[in-house]
């Protein structure tokens, strides 16, 4: 019942996020329009107030939510799905080709995740492209890792064997018959992928590292910084993709809970019943 709960609450909040990038920007004003005075704020006329440059802050909000979780998705499905396929290939095969995947795997963890993003982002021009391009290359050994474990324990079930038996291809063996049985934990990472791109795509875009002239939610922070937000008390400029960026990861680290339960069914067993009764500081001198 509390899964249920979650599961309802974080999709309606992704849901909803979706619908508005998809449908949102067809009924908001020209984002980069100078509508109004600049730093006003919330009014009937600008529900969000309006930047340092007049522009509106809820047709930025709104428009950038497209932007942003459009980039995110595109890189969440191709962090996953390279990480799948090279993680499950490796399982299967085992050999020199884990031991060259787990070394590369080894070689991407130990490094800085930010510092890393931010020098690869820093050479190369700003754009959505390259913004893909940074997340999906330093994003994809997590999940290697992770599907590298669990097929694992699966290379030596029965319908493995069967399938080597009637003479499958490795790639058909990986594609049709090993991560099809791997769908809630494939769920689950595409969820966390799609956490890690928002987050790092608003984080370089917020360092200045993205493409500037884009309408999108690290660039809304950025020119928010930009022109002293902090300083003068604008908290309009800022807050509202904030709230958004928040309220976004909160339905899907929901969602997220509930995959997790799925694939292992412990965890939802330990939600309901609690961390069982703990023994007295008598019962411990005595164990």
């Amino acid at each position: 019942m509390i899964a249920d709960r979650r599961a309802r609450l974080g999709l309606a909040l992704v849901l909803g996020f979706v619908s508005v990038a998809l449908l949102g920007p067809l009924f908001v004003a020209d984002p980069s329009a100078y509508l109004g005075p600049p730093l006003a704020p919330p009014s009937g006329d600008f529900w969000f107030g309006t930047t340092g440059q007049g522009q509106d802050v809820f047709a930025q909000t709104v428009v950038g939510a497209r932007s942003t979780l459009l980039v995110a998705t595109i890189v969440a499905g191709l962090t996953v799905f390279i990480g799948a396929v090279l993680g499950a290939t490796a399982a299967y095969l085992g050999g020199v080709v884990d031991a060259l995947l787990s070394l590369a795997v080894n070689v991407f963890l130990v490094m800085p995740g930010l510092p890393l993003i931010v020098v690869i982002a820093a050479f190369l021009p700003p754009g959505p492209v390259t913004m893909g391009v940074v997340l999906t290359l330093t994003g994809w050994p997590w999940h290697a890792r992770v599907v590298r474990a669990q097929v694992a324990s699966l290379r030596s079930r029965d319908f493995v064997a069967a399938a080597q038996v009637s003479g499958e291809s490795t790639w058909r063996i990986v594609v049709v018959e090993l991560l099809p049985n791997l769908a809630a934990v494939l769920g689950s990472s595409f969820i966390g992928a799609l956490l890690y791109a928002v987050g790092a795509q608003v984080g370089l875009e917020f360092l200045g590292l993205g493409d500037l002239n884009a309408v999108t939610w690290g660039t809304n922070l950025y020119w928010a910084t930009n022109d002293s937000a902090l300083l003068t008390g604008s908290w309009w400029t800022f807050v509202p993709t904030g709230a958004g960026i928040a309220a976004f990861g909160f339905g899907l680290t929901l969602l997220g809970f509930v995959l997790d339960e799925r694939a292992n069914p412990r965890l939802a067993a330990r939600g309901a019943t609690g961390p069982g009764p703990q023994p007295t500081p008598v019962e411990r001198a005595d164990g």
